[in-house]
């Protein structure tokens, strides 16, 4: 590819890496809303005099929603662009937690955090990684997903030790308030940078050939028709295909073993053992420090081997530092820094190769709102993990059993994601 291409043919950088950013800058807010959860779950508990089951509750159904949102989120990129849709996930963000700082009974966190927040989360998640690496790159996709990806840890580091800090100084409101400043300000450079389609900047996609066909006419370039239609049509066919279980039962397993397991009660869990919840904070944004490094090598690894074994190796990583978890945190300080090393690299280097295989298998049309399906099935083992931890921990006084499932779950999923893609030679790929 030549330089000329790069840069959209008139020497300027090429418009795909600004709406790569933006997409990267509004993942890393809606990451610290996700996060909020995790540094919020015993002051709230606290205050409220709830269970941690209770508690846990409501993060469940935070993320389920964040989850079943997906798919239809990818259709409404496709019927109203991506740039509305990220303005309203902003918005919808900022109200929740804003108003959660007013919120006095159980019913109140249901609807805000659960609903308003979880269907944010849910338009401004990894789909929406997938649909901009899809539509703004032909070259360096994997790469871009993973960068995409990596916000995630990015907001960790950005968010959760400041939080954390806030939180022990000011009570549990200050996380909210954190959070909802940060999304509502993102939403001016959306409205100013960023763009829906190539032809919107009067280019092609990064890496194709050719000369720009112009800019886009009024709404070419949308889907019409209903986006709830389009995403359960899809759904319809994809179910028929085998590798969607293996998608959807492997990124069940990877929900439940992150953000759902490690993102809502990893924090908790280093309190009973001892360990002040700054520091488990300042733990898990180290997590996020490797988790960032881990993603971005493996959107570059994605582009260049097999997927299938890529997903098969960080599967296994992954379930091998959940079952040493439960006694790195009873042991000393270096056990607790291997763990964040080696759970973090693979946190959710899962990503580029599994949206990579969906393409492959359902092709690049279907693949946003495909990968929207496999992201809900994440999203569910999330809210499952979220909540069965929390039980655990009501019934049984400790986190371990729920982290040596989870580990197990992974050394499952590792070599069930073996068979994905794989097929005869000369076999048709299902469109």
């Amino acid at each position: 590819m030549t330089s000329r291409e790069s840069t959209g043919g008139n020497g300027k950088i090429h418009y795909a890496w600004i709406v790569a950013g933006v997409t990267f800058v509004t993942l890393l807010a809606a990451a610290g809303a996700r996060a909020t959860p995790g540094v919020t779950l015993l002051p709230l508990g606290n205050e409220f005099q709830w269970s941690r089951a209770k508690v846990s509750s409501i993060v469940a159904v935070n993320i389920f929603l964040y989850g079943l949102i997906g798919p239809f989120a990818a259709a409404l990129y496709q019927r109203f662009g991506l740039r509305r849709t990220m303005m309203a996930a902003m918005v919808l963000l900022s109200a929740g937690y804003g108003l959660s700082t007013l919120a006095t009974a159980y019913w109140h966190f249901v609807v805000l955090w659960g609903f308003v927040v979880g269907a944010g989360s849910g338009m401004a998640a990894t789909v929406l990684g997938a649909a901009v690496a899809n539509r703004w790159f032909t070259e360096r996709r994997g790469l871009v997903m993973g960068v995409l990806t990596a916000s995630t840890a990015t907001g960790q580091l950005v968010f959760l030790p400041a939080m954390a800090a806030a939180t022990t100084a000011g009570g549990w409101r200050a996380a909210p308030w954190i959070v909802a400043t940060a999304t509502l300000a993102v939403v001016p450079l959306i409205a100013w940078l960023m763009k829906d389609d190539p032809r919107d900047a009067g280019v092609r996609a990064y890496g194709e050939k050719g000369e720009p066909e112009g800019p886009l006419a009024g709404a070419r370039g949308y889907t019409a028709g209903n986006p709830a239609r389009r995403a359960i049509a899809v759904l319809v066919e994809a179910v028929r295909v085998r590798d969607f279980w293996l998608l959807a039962g492997s990124f069940f397993v990877c929900g439940a073993s992150t953000n759902g397991l490690i993102g809502t009660h990893l924090i908790p869990a280093a309190f009973d053992c001892g360990i002040p919840e700054v520091r488990a904070a300042s733990l898990l944004a180290a997590m996020g420090l490797f988790d960032l490094v881990g993603t971005t090598a493996s959107g570059w690894l994605s582009d260049r081997y097999n997927c299938r074994y890529l997903l098969f190796g960080y599967y296994g990583l992954r379930g091998l530092s959940l079952l040493f978890l439960p006694q790195a945190l009873l042991g000393p300080t270096l056990g607790l820094g291997v763990f964040a090393v080696f759970y973090g690299l693979d946190w959710i280097a899962t990503v580029p190769p599994t949206v990579r295989l969906t393409a492959e298998v359902f092709g690049r049309e279907k693949a946003s709102i495909v990968f929207g399906w496999v992201v809900a099935s994440h999203q569910v083992g999330a809210a499952f993990a979220a909540y069965t931890a929390g039980a655990l921990r009501t019934n049984f006084g400790s986190y371990a059993p729920a982290f040596i499932g989870a580990g197990l779950l992974c050394l499952i999923a590792a070599v069930g994601v073996l068979p994905i893609a794989k097929r005869p030679q000369g076999a048709a790929v299902p469109a």
